[in-house]
């Protein structure tokens, strides 16, 4: 087979029995394009450790992160135990290969009063009954009640039992095709049922979109992060607010009031309780905050 029948035959494999989601997909594709304009002539099955090194190099040299990096070389890793395993090759050159470590950024997440800014201002309260505001404060509201993904978000259906208001639960398939259930709040409840009740002044006849756009299709998530840029600016929040903050936000606010790192975790749908632990640093700067403010040998004369 020619390396592009392999690469083929890996990422059909990838949505068949992992189902992995249509972006995921297109970012392991995107590495493997990578690898194979880097190796150049070389054939696969040649490829050893030291020169998928210097391939790693030559991208950390063109200014790749160490975050963008490791993702790459999960994806070659992938790759390479795959053709080990059914295709004969005879060892995996990416195996013991590790990306240069970067400083790592920590979310940028809204404070309480802020997030209350941008869903309780007087903007917001007085909001006509329009059905795009009302759909939009919908959408702001469980993104933040639940910790939503954008694309959890907009994958959301009005008739499959999955938004349960009375149970107040939402049920989402997040990354990895993971399932979750996470509570929605009494705010976004009320919020949802305004715009259930004028969701038919925008939805196609039998669109089962829980949101919408314009022409009464399923929303785009390009849609969702214009709107609530357009939303904060007219609540008076300088910041630029983007979906993934709402989720950071609702990660960060119940860490600091519960403690729970694994029920965060659990709402959240992240594999790896690493990953839930950034939100414990964001949590450490706001205490440092307040001791540098209020402790009297922490003051700088």
């Amino acid at each position: 087979m020619s390396d592009a029948d392999l690469r083929k035959a890996w990422l059909e494999t990838l949505e068949h029995q992992r189902r992995l989601s249509p972006p995921t997909l297109a970012n392991y594709a995107r590495a493997i394009d990578v690898l194979f304009e880097l190796k150049e002539k070389a054939n696969l099955r040649d490829l050893d450790a030291q020169q998928v090194r210097r391939c790693v190099a030559r991208l950390h040299a063109a200014g790749l992160s160490g975050r963008t990096l490791a993702l790459t070389l999960s994806a070659w890793r992938g790759f390479y135990h795959w053709l080990a395993r059914h295709k004969g090759f005879a060892a995996n050159p990416v195996q013991g290969v590790r990306a240069p470590k970067s400083p790592r950024h920590l979310p940028k997440v809204l404070s309480v009063e802020q997030m209350q800014q941008l869903l309780e201002a007087p903007a917001a309260q007085a909001e006509t009954r329009v059905p795009s505001d009302l759909r939009d404060r919908a959408m702001f509201e469980l993104l933040y009640s639940s910790g939503l993904r954008l694309g959890e978000l907009v994958a959301l259906d009005a008739d499959d039992g999955r938004l349960d208001l009375r149970q107040a639960e939402v049920t989402v398939t997040g990354k990895g095709s993971k399932t979750r259930s996470v509570p929605v709040g009494s705010r976004a409840r009320e919020a949802l049922r305004d715009w259930l009740r004028a969701r038919a002044l925008l939805a196609r006849p039998q669109e089962r979109a829980l949101f919408v756009g314009a022409r009464g299709k399923r929303i785009a998530p390009g849609t969702v992060q214009a709107r609530l840029r357009a939303w904060a600016k007219r609540q008076g929040l300088g910041a630029a607010v983007h979906p993934h903050m709402l989720r950071h936000s609702f990660a960060s606010h119940l860490l600091q009031s519960s403690q729970d790192l694994r029920a965060v975790q659990e709402m959240l749908g992240h594999a790896s309780i690493s990953t839930t632990q950034v939100y414990t640093h964001l949590d450490f700067q706001a205490l440092a905050k307040v001791y540098d403010a209020a402790h009297p040998r922490a003051r700088k004369k």
